[in-house]
């Protein structure tokens, strides 16, 4: 299995905001919050307060428990530049002294494919693709120097034109196998309920 973390993605984790790593150095026992952030598999952020929570996991599907979409440019900015994950493969988005970690509903990254083939993070990060992968729903993957995404469902055409150019090689993988293979944790919240249970 990969590391959570990949080693070319260490140079943008030390490249967080000087402010958050100073928060980090001054509060370093902050406790960290579980829940309250998603990632769709469209590469959006959702803010999920306690009532939402209430209503189900964030990929239950439920009415509401999804939360509210994050529309303000500069908050998004500032959770991409603060954006990474632990020895667990759980990301997280740093908030100050305070580590939010994100419900996923998908991956740790959706990809944008760009007209010449290149991918691109939700968090604007430029990638290299190393490896192709569809599950058994037709869902379309991308191992990158960065980590592992969904390519997002608007590209999934360009995606097809990389294939018949021969430029990615699909490999069949089951999507329930995905977050063990690539080393990242779907719901933090879910493990950390499953540790204290344990």
């Amino acid at each position: 299995m990969p590391a959570p973390c990949k080693t070319l993605w260490q140079p943008i984790i030390n490249a967080m905001d000087d402010i958050v790593l100073k928060a980090i150095a001054k509060w370093p026992n902050v406790p960290h919050c579980y829940g309250w952030l998603g990632l769709d598999a469209r590469g959006q952020w959702w803010m999920r307060d306690d009532r939402v929570q209430a209503l189900g996991r964030f990929t239950s599907g439920a009415q509401g428990a999804k939360g509210s979409e994050l529309k303000h440019d500069k908050l998004i900015e500032f959770i991409h530049r603060n954006y990474s994950c632990d020895a667990q493969g759980q990301w997280f988005f740093q908030n100050g002294p305070q580590r939010v970690y994100v419900e996923l509903q998908a991956t740790p990254f959706v990809w944008r494919v760009q007209a010449d083939f290149s991918l691109l993070a939700h968090t604007g990060l430029q990638v290299r693709a190393q490896r192709c992968v569809v599950d058994e729903q037709g869902r379309v993957y991308m191992e990158t120097d960065a980590g592992f995404g969904l390519v997002h469902t608007l590209d999934v055409g360009l995606a097809a034109q990389a294939v018949e150019q021969g430029l990615w090689v699909p490999q069949a993988a089951l999507a329930s196998e995905l977050p063990t293979r690539y080393g990242y944790v779907r719901s933090p919240q879910a493990l950390k309920a499953q540790q204290a249970a344990a």
